[in-house]
């Protein structure tokens, strides 16, 4: 093996060229801006670059200057246009390890572009089945880990894998994307209408919930206000708009559901029923937790990390929650898993978001957000839906509060 070239051999464009590279992967792979921005900073500067990013959930800027020459000769700014990123565990990684290889001087940048070039490779046949059949496995562990009856447990599952083939068409047809979250709803609502008119009764809202926990942006509102509390104004009122968004597109397509069942005589039978005995909220919970290691796009070798940690994260806030109370079960879980994540990133030398994103994915208020509006939808009623949206602002505060002193409790040595 040959050694990899020094930096200071690397031309000035050639540097640029990869802290750019580095920032869109860093994007597109789900990293908030303060993590970002702190990861190009520190890359940026072993490469002897001065570096000035700014992140927001649609592009970057990237403005460059070599310190070596006077003010003004070398500025060069990128301003670079990118869609909402999404999580991959695995790229995530890889493109971490690739980084952390070039400021130690083991990897050259040429080798390090054409490792990168590599995780671009276009996903399988068997990748895709995965992620569809992901997306029925989530549906149907959040129905058991709510101890649902079977007939609902079913329903949502048939929902979750009708969704995942409505993503996977979405990703190869662009324009159907936009309108994705409100079809999916209305595919959801539809069926769960249905059979709770011609079948049986179901907990309704309860079952479209499940069925759409995947699209639902729980995570998206957490990332919104740990960039706000972060002073990154811009790129958390952007995302906290986008994830409002999500979450009425997500309404529209159950209240056209609604609308047009009404119309058509369908009269659903509704009930609230919880009966399952608790083995079925342990299974479903290694179900969900296998689910989202899928869907999060893990590596293999990561899948007990990533389940271990999604698991933990609900057990912790359930029993902390009967302990102590809902909000500082959520907090408790929060803190912890955050703690776990930083000490997995200064102790292993890679992403601590393998443990902290799956950790936090069982907290997050998007089930909550939705039901309100659900409620608020269906009822007519600005007061019929007010508790359950104070709750969201509940469990955000929570979370909020519990990534804050998790962070104060152990703190991140790696900005990943």
């Amino acid at each position: 093996m040959t050694a990899a070239a020094p930096l200071n051999a690397a031309s000035y464009a050639a540097r640029i060229n990869f802290v750019v590279e580095l920032a869109e992967r860093l994007h597109a792979y789900g990293t908030t801006a303060q993590r970002l921005e702190g990861a190009v900073s520190a890359v940026a500067h072993a490469l002897r670059l001065e570096c000035q990013p700014w992140s927001n959930p649609t592009g970057l800027i990237l403005t460059f200057s070599d310190p070596l020459r006077r003010p003004g000769e070398s500025d060069i700014t990128r301003v670079i246009r990118l869609p909402p990123g999404e999580n991959d565990l695995y790229r995530l990684a890889e493109t971490d390890r690739i980084a952390e290889d070039v400021m130690a001087g083991r990897l050259d940048l040429a080798e390090a572009h054409a490792q990168m070039s590599a995780l671009d490779r276009p996903p399988s046949r068997r990748f895709r089945a995965m992620q569809v059949l992901a997306y029925g496995l989530a549906a149907v562990g959040i129905a058991g880990v709510l101890r649902l009856p079977w007939l609902d447990i079913g329903v949502a599952g048939i929902n979750g894998l009708l969704i995942g083939l409505l993503v996977q068409a979405a990703e190869l047809r662009p324009p159907f994307k936009e309108a994705q979250e409100a079809i999916a709803a209305l595919f959801a609502a539809g069926i769960t209408l249905l059979v709770a008119d011609f079948v049986g009764p179901l907990n309704q809202n309860t079952v479209i919930i499940a069925s759409l926990i995947v699209l639902l942006p729980g995570m998206a509102l957490t990332n919104a206000m740990n960039e706000l509390t972060s002073q990154h104004l811009v790129s958390g009122t952007a995302r906290f708009a986008g994830a409002v968004t999500t979450v009425l597109k997500l309404t529209v397509g159950v209240a056209i559901a609604l609308y047009v069942a009404a119309l058509l005589g369908v009269d659903p039978q509704v009930r609230a029923s919880r009966p399952q005995p608790l083995w079925v909220e342990w299974a479903a919970l290694a179900l969900a937790s296998f689910a989202f290691a899928v869907l999060f796009r893990a590596h293999r070798r990561d899948y007990p990390k990533v389940m271990a940690a999604a698991a933990a994260g609900y057990l912790i806030s359930r029993f902390g929650g009967q302990a102590l109370g809902n909000p500082a079960g959520i907090f408790l879980a929060a803190l912890v898993l955050t703690a776990a994540g930083n000490a997995y990133a200064r102790w292993r030398h890679r992403p601590g978001a393998i443990l902290r994103v799956p950790g936090i994915i069982m907290l997050v208020p998007g089930s909550v957000s939705l039901r309100g509006l659900l409620v608020l939808v269906q009822e007519q009623d600005v007061g019929a839906g007010q508790s359950a949206l104070l709750a969201v602002l509940n469990i955000l505060l929570a979370l909020i509060a519990g990534l804050l002193f998790g962070n104060l409790l152990l703190p991140p040595r790696r900005n990943l």
